[in-house]
């Protein structure tokens, strides 16, 4: 018997999981609920955010052109600050300061557009639980990894006819940036590229000793090993099996993070020439709101939150700007941003709140699909709107396969490589543990597979290719879904793999 990792309470994607509830664990799940049902949860208040926190001495200094003004640093220091990263080009600075009228004195620096607040967010909460699965001999398949037979989202994809055309993601590098990663992971080892840790004190390689509940699984590596797990007849494969991974360190291995940090990583990965950032993560910020701050004292008796709306009203909106500065930057460099919509299974249109960095510029912001009961009937639908996905146009830009443990049964059924119980199989598996993997499920595992997509695009091109030539194509040959034509759960249409290599619509190299 070989032990597989499990995890079905890991809905959120890193950082998605701070939208403020999950509608998909699956203790949320009546028996009854089917995946084309949103759940009862998906009316949350808006106006309240309880894990996105402010940050009393960190800071986010912006610029009013993408030039930081001159001698920044020495003049930060005059405002009692000091600089502690400089992102040129973009025009952001960050800095540390105990003074309390620090942003009022550095918003008077000459070509500072505002001075404000970091801002952290609780990402994810590591959770998981064992399940044994048989170790068997896989049926003949299109590829010879042992666990690719369960890989239900290639086959959706088409991603295994899409590799017959030659496009495997040679030549290509795409960023991840997510949480920490297994850099000595068998799947992955042979693809990364480079990995650098944007959070202080932790470096790229995950540590479960600073997970809060000493989880084994990796986010970072299980959303990486969908992008580009090697072809190596070890585990699974990827979705553009030979493209180069650059994995970037954004959140900590706790699961939580600053804005700040996501900025510097999006600005590294642009600096880098990557082709792709995958970002499996987010933050819904109301509007109009209340954030807690960071010592996490009310203001008074009969308030749970120290912020209120007048003071961080600016703030959101001017950190919102900095997010839209640095994804046009990347833009600019050549980049294709992809991130994950949100797990929160409601209208991520609403104008009371932005999703960052689904709804920043430039960004393709993708749902999730997965099928119901995969394991009873292998020829079920396997492009059924996940239940927590955030869906509304025109906010959805494309749909791909994000699993779900929605089906009620939870028991054992032997399918293809194993038994496990009837709902983990609709849900993606990739490598997740040290050297094994796991299940998971949220918009964070439909993310990958999208950027997947755009790896085997631009490989098949012969070269790097200008972001909006490469959604360009991903829209015009996604499978369009549900209601003809932009709808709310699948935007443009669910990716898919082999209409997008054989579209004949290329760009030149940019």
């Amino acid at each position: 018997m070989q032990k597989k990792q499990f995890t079905p309470k890991f809905l959120s994607c890193l950082g998605l999981g701070l939208l403020f509830t999950f509608g998909c664990s699956k203790e949320d799940l009546t028996p009854n609920e089917s995946l084309n049902q949103r759940s009862a949860n998906s009316a949350i208040d808006a106006s309240v955010s309880t894990s996105v926190v402010r940050e009393g001495n960190q800071y986010i200094i912006i610029s009013a052109t993408d030039a930081l003004p001159a001698d920044i640093e020495g003049k930060t220091k005059g405002a009692n600050g000091k600089v502690t990263k400089l992102l040129s080009g973009v025009g952001i600075a960050t800095a540390t300061s105990d003074d309390p009228n620090f942003i009022a004195k550095a918003s008077k620096i000459s070509g500072v557009r505002s001075v404000i607040h970091d801002f952290t967010y609780q990402g994810y909460d590591p959770q998981e639980q064992n399940v044994e699965a048989a170790n068997t001999n896989p049926p003949t398949s299109a590829d010879n990894d042992p666990v690719f037979p369960i890989q239900w989202g290639h086959t959706a994809i088409q991603a295994p006819e899409a590799w017959l055309t030659g496009a495997r993601g040679q030549n290509v590098r795409v960023a991840v940036l997510d949480g920490g990663f297994y850099l000595g992971h068998p799947d992955l080892v042979d693809n990364i590229e480079k990995s650098i840790s944007f959070v202080p004190g932790q470096p790229a390689q995950f540590n479960r000793e600073l997970a809060r509940n000493r989880s084994t699984f990796s986010h970072g590596s299980h959303v990486a090993g969908t992008v580009a797990a090697v072809d190596n007849t070890n585990g699974g494969v990827g979705v553009a099996p030979k493209a180069k991974l650059v994995l970037v360190k954004v959140l900590g291995d706790a699961g939580s993070g600053a804005f700040s940090w996501i900025i510097a990583g999006i600005k590294y990965a642009a600096d880098e020439q990557v082709d792709v950032i995958n970002m499996s993560l987010g933050a819904q910020l109301p509007r109009n709101g209340k954030y807690m701050d960071n010592n996490g004292t009310p203001s008074d008796p009969s308030d749970d939150f120290l912020v209120k709306d007048s003071e961080v009203q600016k703030e959101v909106a001017e950190l919102v700007e900095a997010i839209n500065k640095v994804t046009t930057y990347a833009a600019r460099k050549g980049v294709t941003l992809i991130a994950a919509a949100g797990n929160d299974g409601i209208d991520a249109k609403d104008q009371n709140a932005t999703f960052v960095p689904a709804d920043s510029k430039h960004v393709i912001s993708i749902s999730a699909t997965a099928p119901y009961g995969l394991a009873l009937n292998p020829n079920t639908n396997l492009d059924q709107v996940a239940p927590y996905s955030n869906y509304g146009s025109p906010a959805i830009d494309l749909a791909a396969p994000g699993g779900s443990a929605a089906h009620p049964s939870a028991t054992s059924v032997f399918y293809k490589i194993g038994s496990a119980p009837v709902y983990a199989w609709d849900m993606v598996y990739s490598s997740g543990s040290p050297t094994g993997y796991n299940w998971a499920q949220g918009t964070s595992m439909a993310s990958p597979h999208a950027a997947g997509v755009a790896a085997l695009i631009i490989s098949k091109n012969g070269g790097p290719m200008a972001p909006e030539r490469v959604e360009a194509i991903m829209r015009a040959s996604a499978d369009d879904l549900g209601i003809p034509g932009r709808d709310d759960n699948y935007g443009h249409g669910r990716v898919n793999a082999l209409r997008a290599v054989t579209s004949g619509s290329f760009a030149q190299a940019k």
